[in-house]
């Protein structure tokens, strides 16, 4: 049996998109594989069938949502040295490393590219940081992926922004997943929301994931303050963890907040429109996910959103930072429940169709298999 190193620094029990990937592959591979783990250490995990070796977080140090891991760069080159594969989901300090101890003693290595850090990490930042942030990633990046045997990505996409930064490197598209047998539509949409104690009457728009500074929130919050002065029936939910000046904006009537749930299905089903703002993704599992069960979803032009979302039929595209355009969406779904179920039944069967983990899964085994 093959030994498989995951190298990533964003893991459980923190979730976003890179730890509910990992938390979905790594048990449908781990019977392929003898898999170790380097990840940051957020807290207690339930690791079967592999072994974790856990970086301290460095509380000092934090970029937007995200504190790195104080890497000991010794312990990487050791589990490196001892893999025949190497499998690396970001190009932090535990990722980028990886990846440089790989190229040193030449293990294969299959890059993941769950985002576009050129764009990210500018956008994580604010001040006078963002200006030297971009030059900084786009050497970092291009340096790190083009020692990489082939990046996997999520779309056709990311494979033209990877061109466009002259990274021209060996690439797979693998899409990922979701789970349909638990991200389920509501039975009741009334008591789903008597079950989390909200208010059965009103109509909830709901977003669940990082409250990070690229998600563009503001955006959300400018568009519901305008419907709130003339729509008293609206509510809305915020469902995840992260900076906190952003979530500060956040504390005023008619907003719920709520921290970061292990399952945030309960949640989803309790919510009438999903709104997704970001200003950057590359798949947007958040938006699968709401998606799967049965949300009509308004989300931004961004990443591969534009190819699986199909404007007024199972969902709606809006312009970046156009809180008036998500507003228009949100009060003509708030006033049609049957606009909303038609629209919210085409995204569960969109993603029924398209998005299935077990095949995420197959296609990266067969990439792997030939490294």
């Amino acid at each position: 049996m093959r030994k498989l190193l995951i190298a990533t620094d964003n893991f459980l029990p923190r979730w976003d998109g890179i730890a509910r990937f990992l938390s979905e592959v790594i048990p449908r591979i781990k019977n392929q594989y003898e898999i170790t783990v380097l990840a940051p250490d957020f807290g207690e995990t339930t690791d079967e069938g592999y072994k974790v070796i856990k970086f301290p977080v460095n509380k000092k140090i934090k970029l937007g949502d995200f504190h790195p891991a104080k890497i000991k760069y010794g312990i990487i080159k050791e589990a490196v040295r001892n893999a025949d594969i190497v499998f690396t989901q970001t190009i932090g300090p535990i990722g980028g490393l990886a990846i440089k101890a790989a190229a040193k003693y030449k293990k294969p290595t299959a890059a993941f590219i769950h985002s576009i850090e050129l764009e990210l990490l500018p956008m994580a930042l604010k001040g006078q940081f963002r200006r030297f942030a971009y030059p900084l990633v786009k050497r970092i990046s291009s340096y790190l992926y083009k020692k990489c045997k082939i990046l996997i990505i999520p779309s056709e996409h990311v494979e033209e922004l990877l061109h466009w930064q002259q990274i021209h490197a060996k690439t797979a598209i693998v899409h990922l997943g979701t789970d349909t047998k638990k991200f389920i539509p509501a039975k009741d949409k009334a008591k789903a929301k008597e079950l989390l104690n909200l208010d059965k009457t009103k109509i909830i728009i709901g977003y669940h994931g990082r409250i990070a500074r690229e998600k563009d929130l503001s955006t959300l919050l400018r568009a519901f303050l305008r419907l709130q002065r003339s729509h008293a029936n609206l509510q809305l939910l915020l469902v995840g963890d992260g900076v906190k000046d952003i979530l500060e904006k956040f504390d005023r009537p008619g907003v719920i907040l709520v921290p970061a749930q292990q399952n945030v299905v309960p949640y989803l089903q309790a919510m009438d429109i999903y709104a997704l703002t970001s200003l950057t993704e590359t798949t947007s599992l958040s938006t699968l996910e709401a998606m799967s069960c049965g949300l009509p979803v308004i989300a931004t032009k961004v990443g591969f959103i534009n190819d699986y979302i199909v404007n007024q039929y199972n969902g709606f595209l809006i312009d970046k930072k156009n809180p008036y355009q998500l507003a228009k969406i949100i009060e003509a779904l708030a006033r049609n429940p049957e606009a909303r179920k038609k629209i919210g039944d085409r995204a569960r069967q969109t993603v029924a169709d398209k998005f299935n983990w077990d095949t995420t899964a197959n296609e990266i085994e067969k990439v792997l298999e030939k490294l």
